[in-house]
């Protein structure tokens, strides 16, 4: 006997906006996103808030994309960032999604950030922004 993946739990009906059951129904869909179990977004979560640095931060953004199909984009604002809210962290449209768990990544990551602001400097300078510093 082979042993199952566990999938994460169903939302309660009319207070998600995740359309697993779309996302169930259709025939070749990538059903990744469904592995991601509460306690595995516990685990996630963690570890976005204890980065250590801009390369893990793009590692944990390719592991996500393997893994889940989750594309999470990372751009600091054109005008200027005073706060780590002056980044913005974009996740793509992705069916079977929980809305929580949508809000809580880009959260996760903002608090990574605050505890290592060398990060969003290395981010900043990635991007160019400092050039006139």
């Amino acid at each position: 006997m082979t042993p199952t993946i566990p999938t994460r739990q169903p939302c309660p009906p009319g207070a998600c906006i995740c359309e697993r059951e779309r996302l169930v129904e259709i025939q070749g869909a990538d059903l990744r996103i469904l592995y991601l179990t509460r306690q595995e977004e516990k685990r996630l979560l963690d570890r976005l808030e204890s980065l250590s640095s801009l390369s893990d931060l793009e590692h944990m953004q390719r592991r996500m994309f393997e893994q889940l199909g989750l594309r999470v984009t990372i751009v600091p604002s054109l005008n200027e960032v005073r706060s780590m809210r002056g980044i913005g962290i974009n996740i793509d449209e992705l069916p079977g999604l929980c809305r929580k768990t949508r809000q809580a990544i880009p959260a996760a990551i903002r608090r990574g950030l605050e505890k290592r602001p060398e990060i969003a400097y290395e981010l900043l300078n990635a991007n160019d922004l400092l050039r006139d510093a």
